[in-house]
């Protein structure tokens, strides 16, 4: 039953869900419905729509171990295709005149693309990006939102630990990923925004 519990949380708490909605919600914040939608779609489609293509679509070719890539070595290509896209997202933004949180909000996606590179290639460690990203969210979330948004933290803690209960990540692992995910994901998002 707790393996169980652990495998839905990994899923339905997957960093691919966190990117899918955060966009809305950050964009909500500040802009009318069609311009929600609007910038709220560039950011899902360029920093988690697409890349997750590429991850299924590889896990389905054998090119790494599954949707997940818990294999260090294997997530070269979709952080490398991540930071393509969000890249690209950016400039559409750039061009479009996006609003600053957007902005903010895909810069610090960017950084944590950055950093988690360096520590999964550079130190050749496998940091979690299932509780950076949570973490990051939760954070980014409480600056737009105000405190309740802490409550985030349940479903944050809950991804982390499930990491862990699967084997996927060490406790290290976990939290070095919840503590880059507060700093460099949130922090960013708030010095940039």
């Amino acid at each position: 039953m707790i393996k169980k519990v652990a495998r839905g949380a990994t899923e339905v708490l997957a960093p691919w869900v966190w990117v899918v909605l955060l966009p809305f919600a950050v964009a909500h914040a500040t802009e009318g419905i069609w311009k929600t939608l609007l910038w709220g779609f560039v950011v899902a489609l360029t920093a988690s729509v697409i890349p997750m293509a590429v991850i299924v679509r590889g896990a389905r070719k054998g090119k790494w171990d599954g949707h997940h890539v818990t294999n260090r070595e294997g997530r070269l290509v979709p952080l490398v295709t991540a930071g393509a896209s969000l890249a690209a997202g950016t400039v559409i933004m750039v061009l479009g005149d996006a609003p600053r949180n957007m902005l903010a909000l895909a810069g610090s996606m960017f950084a944590s693309l950055i950093v988690s590179m360096a520590i999964t290639f550079g130190l050749k460690w496998k940091i979690s990006l299932h509780a950076a990203v949570a973490w990051a969210a939760v954070v980014t979330l409480t600056i737009v939102f105000g405190p309740w948004w802490l409550l985030l933290a349940v479903p944050a803690a809950l991804v982390s630990w499930s990491r862990v209960e699967l084997g996927d990540h060490t406790t290290g692992q976990v939290l070095a990923g919840s503590v880059m995910g507060v700093v460099v994901g949130g922090g960013v998002f708030w010095l940039l925004s």
